[in-house]
């Protein structure tokens, strides 16, 4: 089964869970803001949001940030006295922030973390509340959130390989697996398979040396690009435009538009909620990987490969 989901806000804009390359960008921009700054108070909109009870959220007031630090697809915000809160932002959470003395306004805030050189505001579009607050106190419960992921742009070829190949999983599966690989979701595998020319279906342990080794290029090198690109458009500014569907993807979020590398159609595979975007000549050999719900609606009908979908592409288009 696919490990993928792509989604849009309640307003029609795409999102989408912020992955290691989002959440590392808010992290360097909070870094920047409130390292060392007292956290006046932390005001909840929404009870659901905090998902744990003790240590109280109260503990925070007044205590200082001594550090900003990513853990999987989560930001946690250090405090003194060992405290630490967790945000999970989840598809649709959103962070924002704002000068001192902005009042909050919109059914969509969730939070408000007040520091004295401004605010830090949570939102999270839509009906449903996802994101989650934890407040923990002590290393140990920290690192009980821990899915035990390598982490992506640290691991060797030698550690990447041995997550990779734990166990028996699609690779798109797998690169999502949080226990395997820590911040990587449905947008960034896309985009690292397609880096790698290599099929979301493909099984972890049916890979060759040279194939891996491809793959942990390919994440390393998507990954740091798209930081810096991150980097490069917030500047000096806090991060806005967080986003699972991003114009200069090459397939995730692209569904029939031309593949960069070659042209053909991107394709997708579209299970229940989940979803993997993959070009047909770059990673499968010119196969259309079947897709259930079609494949059923389809059966003899369904096209094999792209030059078939393209002849009856052509049949239809001779015929109107």
């Amino acid at each position: 089964m696919l490990a993928a989901v792509s989604s849009t806000s309640a307003g029609g804009y795409p999102s989408g869970v912020p992955e290691l390359p989002d959440v590392t960008v808010y992290v360097e921009a909070l870094e920047r803001r409130v390292v060392g700054q007292p956290l006046e108070r932390v005001r909840v909109w929404n009870p659901f949001l905090v998902r744990t009870v003790d240590p109280p959220l109260d503990a925070a007031a007044g205590k200082h940030v001594e550090r900003v630090t990513r853990l999987g697809k989560r930001i946690v915000l250090g405090l003194e006295d060992d405290l630490f809160l967790v945000l999970h932002l989840m598809v649709a959470g959103r962070l924002h922030w704002k000068a001192e003395g902005w009042r909050e306004s919109g059914r969509a805030v969730l939070a408000l973390f007040d520091f004295p050189v401004g605010k830090l505001v949570l939102t999270e579009q839509g009906s449903k509340r996802r994101a989650a607050l934890h407040v923990l106190r002590g290393g140990a419960a920290l690192a009980a959130l821990d899915r035990g992921g390598v982490e992506p742009l640290a691991a060797d070829l030698e550690a990447f390989a041995g997550a990779l190949r734990r166990e028996s999983h699609t690779l798109k599966r797998a690169l999502t697996d949080p226990t395997l690989f820590s911040g990587i979701g449905n947008a960034y595998s896309d985009e690292i398979l397609h880096r790698a020319r290599l099929s979301p279906v493909k099984l972890t342990r049916a890979l060759d040396d040279e194939e891996v080794a491809r793959l942990h290029e390919a994440t390393r090198s998507t990954l740091a690009g798209w930081i810096a690109r991150l980097r490069a458009e917030a500047g000096d500014g806090f991060p806005e435009k967080v986003t699972a569907f991003r114009k200069d993807f090459a397939v995730h979020g692209r569904y029939g538009q031309p593949c960069p590398a070659c042209g053909t159609p991107i394709a997708r595979i579209v299970y229940s909620e989940n979803e993997a975007n993959y070009c047909p000549r770059c990673q499968t050999g010119g196969r259309l990987l079947a897709d259930r719900a079609l494949s059923r609606l389809l059966r003899e009908d369904w096209p094999r490969t792209v030059d078939q979908l393209e002849q009856r592409r052509a049949a239809g288009a001779a015929g109107t």
